[in-house]
């Protein structure tokens, strides 16, 4: 079982995916195989973003012409193949997690894909390990996909290392649509930031109803 957006029948996400840039080999493989973990009760289906999320995540990594960007929560490492393989010439990504068992099987398909050398992976608590990297403007693209309860410090923390019009990119802000009617923690605080990005004069925000909502952020 693969992700799709809870606003889309099983028939339109399809349509969707027939309908853009088909994954390779490498990337559908994975894919799979973090299906099977999903289908098998290891890990939660929606912890994989959507395949058209990858493929517009590459594109718009290659459209930028991003040099350095940085990741927050792996997972088996989708995603990152994605934005890796986007990257310009003799650029990098920075992917931080907490899983050494998940983000082994991140390391065997980034190797397949002959993006390795692009990624570098740090273990840990997220925001200890980005509250380590220097405060300065150095990143173009970030993409944040962790604990959502986080949400508003990885923000916090990320805007002073984006460089002016760079993008931060966060995922599952719609909450299945829980966000109209929160019912966890998690839902109040995607909520709450929902909101307060909407006005923040730091960026240009819009929130796009693909997957399980995706907020786009442009840093002034």
């Amino acid at each position: 079982m693969t992700p799709r957006s809870f606003l889309l029948t099983q028939e339109v996400s399809d349509y969707v995916r027939a309908s853009s840039e088909p994954l390779d080999e490498v990337a559908a493989a994975l894919v799979a195989e973090t299906a099977a973990l999903a289908d098998r009760g290891e890990v939660p289906a929606t912890f994989q973003i959507a395949v058209e999320q990858g493929v517009l995540m590459q594109l718009l990594t290659a459209a930028l012409g991003v040099r350095r960007a940085v990741e927050i929560g792996t997972f088996t490492g989708f995603s990152a193949l994605c934005i890796a393989r986007g990257l310009a010439e003799g650029g990098s990504l920075l992917c931080l997690d907490r899983s050494a068992e998940w983000t082994a099987i991140a390391r065997r398909y980034w190797e397949r894909a002959g993006v390795a050398d692009r990624v570098e992976l740090r273990l840990g608590e997220a925001l200890d390990l980005l509250r380590a990297v220097p405060a300065e403007p150095a990143f173009d693209l970030a993409f944040v996909d962790a604990d959502k309860g986080g949400y508003p410090a990885y923000v916090e923390e990320l805007h002073p290392r984006m460089r002016p019009g760079g993008l931060v990119l966060l995922d599952n802000t719609l909450r299945s649509g829980r966000v109209l009617a929160p019912e966890s923690d998690e839902d109040r605080v995607i909520a709450g930031l929902n909101a307060s990005l909407a006005t923040d004069p730091r960026f240009e925000t819009v929130l796009l109803p693909l997957a399980d909502g995706l907020t786009v952020l442009r840093v002034r």
